[in-house]
């Protein structure tokens, strides 16, 4: 190998994407408008409309708000780790919606929801993402030298 090659490494068989496709667009609005949906209900669920206790449990709303940048900036990072911790709210909410009747119940059964609406979304995203990585690179590893 030459030093002339491996100072000036083999450009890419096409140029790095910077728009969304539009499933990733697809995918990346599903999970914003689902999380947006989340902490609004979770937000009025404890406040106003079940309260429990004093309404301290609409705390559980805050850390809904610290991915949102993060999918609204397509950082897969964020997706991936959201995948994760959104089963916290699907527990919870599988929890209640068992244990709670009236309003409550049925509260709970759309947090389940959108819950599970935001984990198909966050691993729609991903797998996009990482699919479309491996195609460019492989397109770049096939290109000649």
């Amino acid at each position: 190998m030459s030093a002339s090659h491996s100072q000036n490494p083999p450009s890419p068989a096409e140029p790095l994407r910077t728009q969304a496709s539009s499933r990733e667009a697809f995918s990346r609005n599903l999970a914003l408008a689902a999380l947006i949906a989340l902490f609004l209900l979770s937000l009025a669920w404890e406040l106003w409309l079940a309260p429990t206790g004093r309404g301290t449990l609409a705390i559980k709303a805050l850390p809904l708000l610290v991915p949102m940048a993060g999918l609204w900036r397509y950082r897969l990072y964020t997706f991936r780790w959201l995948s994760l911790m959104i089963w916290l709210y699907f527990a919870e909410g599988a929890v209640r919606a068992a244990s709670e009747s009236g309003i409550g119940m049925w509260l709970a059964i759309a947090e389940v929801f959108l819950s599970i609406l935001i984990f198909v979304a966050c691993a729609m995203q991903v797998r996009l993402r990482l699919a479309a990585a491996k195609a460019h690179t492989a397109a770049a590893d096939a290109q000649p030298s």
